[in-house]
Protein backbone atom coordinates (compact mmCIF):
# COMPACT_ATOMS: atom_id res chain seq x y z
CA UNK A 1 0.00 0.00 0.00
CA UNK A 2 1.09 3.61 -0.69
CA UNK A 3 2.22 6.08 2.06
CA UNK A 4 -0.25 8.15 0.45
CA UNK A 5 -2.81 5.46 0.72
CA UNK A 6 -1.96 4.93 4.19
CA UNK A 7 -1.54 8.27 5.59
CA UNK A 8 -4.14 9.74 3.61
CA UNK A 9 -4.55 13.16 6.23
CA UNK A 10 -0.64 13.95 5.87
CA UNK A 11 1.03 16.27 2.75
CA UNK A 12 2.98 14.55 1.06
CA UNK A 13 5.73 16.86 2.62
CA UNK A 14 5.20 15.59 5.80
CA UNK A 15 5.15 12.22 4.74
CA UNK A 16 8.65 12.38 3.20
CA UNK A 17 9.72 14.02 6.48
CA UNK A 18 8.56 11.67 8.66
CA UNK A 19 9.87 8.99 6.86
CA UNK A 20 13.38 10.75 6.67
CA UNK A 21 13.37 10.98 10.43
CA UNK A 22 12.76 7.59 11.62
CA UNK A 23 15.23 6.24 9.02
CA UNK A 24 17.80 8.58 10.87
CA UNK A 25 16.59 7.46 13.81
CA UNK A 26 16.40 3.69 13.47
CA UNK A 27 20.08 3.95 12.34
CA UNK A 28 20.37 6.15 15.62
CA UNK A 29 19.09 3.05 17.73
CA UNK A 30 20.16 0.23 15.59
CA UNK A 31 21.98 -1.11 18.84
CA UNK A 32 20.28 0.08 21.57
CA UNK A 33 18.32 -1.92 24.13
CA UNK A 34 15.36 -0.14 26.21
CA UNK A 35 14.19 -2.06 29.67
CA UNK A 36 11.38 0.06 29.39
CA UNK A 37 9.94 -0.93 26.14
CA UNK A 38 10.74 1.82 24.00
CA UNK A 39 9.12 1.16 20.75
CA UNK A 40 10.59 3.23 18.04
CA UNK A 41 8.23 1.90 14.96
CA UNK A 42 4.95 2.94 17.63
CA UNK A 43 6.48 6.13 17.74
CA UNK A 44 6.24 6.82 14.38
CA UNK A 45 2.98 5.45 14.30
CA UNK A 46 1.78 7.77 16.83
CA UNK A 47 3.67 10.29 15.14
CA UNK A 48 1.71 10.54 12.03
CA UNK A 49 -1.68 9.99 13.77
CA UNK A 50 -0.47 13.29 15.38
CA UNK A 51 1.21 15.35 12.85
CA UNK A 52 -1.94 17.41 12.24
CA UNK A 53 -2.64 18.17 15.35
CA UNK A 54 1.15 19.43 15.37
CA UNK A 55 1.12 21.28 12.20
CA UNK A 56 -2.78 22.11 11.74
CA UNK A 57 -4.80 22.97 14.65
CA UNK A 58 -1.91 23.78 17.02
CA UNK A 59 0.21 25.58 14.13
CA UNK A 60 3.30 24.50 15.99
CA UNK A 61 6.41 27.17 15.64
CA UNK A 62 10.08 26.39 17.58
CA UNK A 63 12.43 29.29 17.96
CA UNK A 64 16.23 28.57 18.30
CA UNK A 65 16.84 25.54 17.30
CA UNK A 66 20.07 27.17 16.66
CA UNK A 67 20.70 26.13 19.92
CA UNK A 68 20.40 22.82 20.13
CA UNK A 69 23.73 20.82 20.03
CA UNK A 70 24.38 17.17 19.03
CA UNK A 71 24.65 15.93 22.75
CA UNK A 72 22.77 14.68 25.10
CA UNK A 73 20.46 17.35 27.37
CA UNK A 74 18.27 17.62 30.19
CA UNK A 75 15.56 20.01 28.56
CA UNK A 76 13.93 22.02 31.38
CA UNK A 77 10.63 24.28 30.80
CA UNK A 78 7.37 25.53 32.43
CA UNK A 79 4.40 23.04 32.30
CA UNK A 80 1.25 24.32 31.19
CA UNK A 81 -2.11 23.31 29.96
CA UNK A 82 -3.98 21.18 32.93
CA UNK A 83 -3.02 17.80 30.63
CA UNK A 84 0.69 17.26 29.22
CA UNK A 85 -0.13 18.46 25.51
CA UNK A 86 3.09 20.68 26.22
CA UNK A 87 5.45 17.52 26.34
CA UNK A 88 3.71 15.45 23.68
CA UNK A 89 4.44 19.26 21.10
CA UNK A 90 7.75 19.49 22.45
CA UNK A 91 8.36 15.51 21.62
CA UNK A 92 7.24 15.61 18.53
CA UNK A 93 9.13 19.54 17.93
CA UNK A 94 12.71 17.38 18.91
CA UNK A 95 11.86 14.83 16.46
CA UNK A 96 10.44 16.76 13.31
CA UNK A 97 11.86 20.01 13.30
CA UNK A 98 15.82 19.68 15.29
CA UNK A 99 18.56 18.64 13.42
CA UNK A 100 19.58 15.80 13.92
CA UNK A 101 16.53 14.61 15.21
CA UNK A 102 15.97 12.77 18.47
CA UNK A 103 13.12 11.58 20.81
CA UNK A 104 13.37 13.51 24.24
CA UNK A 105 12.41 11.25 27.60
CA UNK A 106 9.82 12.76 29.09
CA UNK A 107 10.14 12.19 33.17
CA UNK A 108 6.45 11.68 34.22
CA UNK A 109 4.95 11.34 37.65
CA UNK A 110 4.38 7.90 39.29
CA UNK A 111 0.43 8.35 38.93
CA UNK A 112 1.07 8.22 35.14
CA UNK A 113 3.31 5.45 34.96
CA UNK A 114 1.46 3.20 37.31
CA UNK A 115 -1.92 3.98 34.87
CA UNK A 116 -3.10 0.41 32.49
CA UNK A 117 -2.66 0.98 29.33
CA UNK A 118 -1.40 4.13 29.30
CA UNK A 119 1.63 3.76 31.39
CA UNK A 120 2.96 1.02 28.99
CA UNK A 121 1.61 3.40 25.93
CA UNK A 122 3.84 6.40 27.29
CA UNK A 123 6.76 4.05 28.13
CA UNK A 124 6.50 2.67 24.62
CA UNK A 125 6.80 6.04 23.10
CA UNK A 126 9.65 7.29 25.23
CA UNK A 127 8.35 9.20 28.19
CA UNK A 128 10.50 7.01 31.92
CA UNK A 129 9.31 7.46 35.70
CA UNK A 130 11.27 10.14 36.18
CA UNK A 131 14.01 8.68 39.09
CA UNK A 132 17.59 9.20 39.49
CA UNK A 133 18.54 5.57 37.99
CA UNK A 134 16.41 5.87 35.26
CA UNK A 135 17.73 9.40 34.06
CA UNK A 136 20.93 8.50 34.44
CA UNK A 137 20.63 5.52 32.65
CA UNK A 138 19.45 7.44 29.77
CA UNK A 139 22.24 9.87 29.62
CA UNK A 140 24.95 7.61 29.54
CA UNK A 141 23.05 5.88 26.50
CA UNK A 142 23.64 9.48 25.07
CA UNK A 143 19.53 10.09 25.41
CA UNK A 144 17.92 13.85 26.10
CA UNK A 145 15.29 14.03 28.79
CA UNK A 146 12.15 16.63 28.97
CA UNK A 147 12.14 17.40 32.36
CA UNK A 148 8.97 19.67 34.16
CA UNK A 149 10.50 21.02 37.50
CA UNK A 150 6.98 22.42 38.64
CA UNK A 151 5.56 18.88 38.47
CA UNK A 152 1.82 18.11 38.63
CA UNK A 153 1.58 21.54 40.30
CA UNK A 154 2.56 23.32 36.85
CA UNK A 155 -0.58 22.11 34.85
CA UNK A 156 -2.38 22.42 37.75
CA UNK A 157 -3.28 26.21 37.86
CA UNK A 158 -6.62 27.91 38.07
CA UNK A 159 -6.72 31.10 35.30
CA UNK A 160 -5.86 33.69 37.00
CA UNK A 161 -2.27 31.82 37.99
CA UNK A 162 -1.36 30.78 34.15
CA UNK A 163 2.32 31.48 32.81
CA UNK A 164 3.38 31.87 36.68
CA UNK A 165 5.85 29.49 37.04
CA UNK A 166 5.96 27.02 40.81
CA UNK A 167 9.58 26.66 42.19
CA UNK A 168 11.23 24.27 40.72
CA UNK A 169 11.93 20.83 42.31
CA UNK A 170 16.12 20.14 42.51
CA UNK A 171 16.21 16.98 41.65
CA UNK A 172 17.04 17.19 37.88
CA UNK A 173 19.85 19.63 39.13
CA UNK A 174 21.59 16.86 41.02
CA UNK A 175 21.27 14.31 37.92
CA UNK A 176 22.41 17.11 35.36
CA UNK A 177 25.21 17.55 38.15
CA UNK A 178 26.12 14.03 38.05
CA UNK A 179 26.42 13.04 34.59
CA UNK A 180 27.72 16.85 33.99
CA UNK A 181 25.22 17.17 31.29
CA UNK A 182 24.03 20.55 30.41
CA UNK A 183 20.70 22.03 30.78
CA UNK A 184 18.40 23.56 27.84
CA UNK A 185 15.97 25.65 28.89
CA UNK A 186 12.84 26.01 27.15
CA UNK A 187 9.39 27.82 27.31
CA UNK A 188 5.43 26.69 25.75
CA UNK A 189 3.33 29.25 24.91
CA UNK A 190 0.07 29.02 24.01
CA UNK A 191 -1.17 25.68 26.01
CA UNK A 192 -2.64 27.40 28.94
CA UNK A 193 -4.73 28.78 26.37
CA UNK A 194 -5.75 25.69 25.38
CA UNK A 195 -8.22 25.54 28.27
CA UNK A 196 -8.79 29.36 29.29
CA UNK A 197 -11.33 28.75 32.12
CA UNK A 198 -10.18 26.59 34.62
CA UNK A 199 -11.02 26.23 38.47
CA UNK A 200 -9.20 23.48 40.47
CA UNK A 201 -11.30 21.22 42.77
CA UNK A 202 -8.45 20.03 45.38
CA UNK A 203 -10.65 18.85 47.51
CA UNK A 204 -12.14 16.62 45.50
CA UNK A 205 -8.93 15.67 44.21
CA UNK A 206 -7.90 14.32 47.73
CA UNK A 207 -10.98 12.84 48.11
CA UNK A 208 -10.41 10.96 45.21
CA UNK A 209 -6.20 10.76 45.56
CA UNK A 210 -5.71 12.66 42.44
CA UNK A 211 -3.23 14.64 41.54
CA UNK A 212 -5.44 16.94 40.06
CA UNK A 213 -9.25 17.80 38.98
CA UNK A 214 -9.52 20.69 36.42
CA UNK A 215 -13.25 22.07 36.32
CA UNK A 216 -12.79 22.96 33.01
CA UNK A 217 -15.34 25.11 30.63
CA UNK A 218 -14.76 23.16 27.64
CA UNK A 219 -13.36 19.43 27.33
CA UNK A 220 -11.59 19.45 24.05
CA UNK A 221 -8.60 21.56 24.10
CA UNK A 222 -8.95 24.83 21.78
CA UNK A 223 -6.91 25.42 19.33
CA UNK A 224 -4.69 27.99 20.37
CA UNK A 225 -1.58 28.48 18.58
CA UNK A 226 2.11 27.07 20.07
CA UNK A 227 5.43 28.71 20.12
CA UNK A 228 8.06 26.76 21.81
CA UNK A 229 11.37 28.69 22.31
CA UNK A 230 14.63 26.90 23.19
CA UNK A 231 17.25 28.68 24.87
CA UNK A 232 20.94 28.58 24.49
CA UNK A 233 22.25 25.95 27.07
CA UNK A 234 23.50 26.12 30.39
CA UNK A 235 26.81 24.46 31.30
CA UNK A 236 26.85 22.66 34.53
CA UNK A 237 29.24 24.51 37.24
CA UNK A 238 32.60 21.99 37.34
CA UNK A 239 33.04 23.19 41.19
CA UNK A 240 29.58 21.06 42.50
CA UNK A 241 28.52 17.96 42.48
CA UNK A 242 25.09 16.18 42.98
CA UNK A 243 26.06 15.83 46.95
CA UNK A 244 26.47 19.75 47.34
CA UNK A 245 24.36 21.71 49.74
CA UNK A 246 21.08 22.40 48.86
CA UNK A 247 21.96 25.97 49.06
CA UNK A 248 24.57 25.90 46.43
CA UNK A 249 21.92 23.84 44.38
CA UNK A 250 19.01 26.32 44.99
CA UNK A 251 20.36 29.41 43.47
CA UNK A 252 21.43 27.50 40.31
CA UNK A 253 18.04 26.19 39.68
CA UNK A 254 16.93 29.75 40.54
CA UNK A 255 18.99 30.76 37.54
CA UNK A 256 17.59 28.40 35.26
CA UNK A 257 13.81 29.32 36.80
CA UNK A 258 14.78 32.92 36.18
CA UNK A 259 15.43 32.25 32.83
CA UNK A 260 12.79 30.09 31.65
CA UNK A 261 10.74 33.23 33.19
CA UNK A 262 12.27 35.63 31.11
CA UNK A 263 11.80 33.27 28.15
CA UNK A 264 8.20 33.54 29.38
CA UNK A 265 8.02 37.43 29.05
CA UNK A 266 9.28 37.74 25.27
CA UNK A 267 7.06 34.75 24.23
CA UNK A 268 3.89 36.58 25.31
CA UNK A 269 4.56 39.82 24.19
CA UNK A 270 4.74 38.16 21.05
CA UNK A 271 2.03 35.97 21.13
CA UNK A 272 0.14 34.77 18.22
CA UNK A 273 -3.73 36.32 18.36
CA UNK A 274 -6.25 34.49 20.39
CA UNK A 275 -8.58 35.23 23.53
CA UNK A 276 -6.88 38.22 23.81
CA UNK A 277 -9.57 39.34 26.12
CA UNK A 278 -8.19 36.43 28.14
CA UNK A 279 -4.75 36.72 27.94
CA UNK A 280 -3.93 40.45 28.04
CA UNK A 281 -4.55 40.70 31.45
CA UNK A 282 -2.19 37.73 32.80
CA UNK A 283 0.86 39.05 29.96
CA UNK A 284 1.20 42.61 30.79
CA UNK A 285 0.77 41.42 34.57
CA UNK A 286 3.94 39.07 34.23
CA UNK A 287 6.01 41.79 32.39
CA UNK A 288 5.29 43.85 34.82
CA UNK A 289 6.03 42.09 37.64
CA UNK A 290 9.07 40.81 36.16
CA UNK A 291 10.58 44.35 34.84
CA UNK A 292 10.22 45.52 38.25
CA UNK A 293 12.61 43.06 40.00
Amino acid sequence: MSSEQTHWFLSPEDDQKISDVFNHLRLRYQNYKDPWGFNLDLCESALRKLMPLYRSYFKVRVFGKENVQDHPYLVVGNHTGQIPLDGMLVTIAFALDIAPPRILRAMVERFLAQLPFLGDITAQTGSILGDRANCEYLIDHGESILVFPEGVRGISKNTPDYYKLRSFSQGFYRIALQKKTPILPICIIGAEEMFPLVFHAKKIASMLKLPSLPVSANLIPLPSPIDIYIGKEISIPQHLNAESSDKEIKENVFHIENTIKKMIVHGLANRRPFFDNIRRPVSKFLIKEFRSR
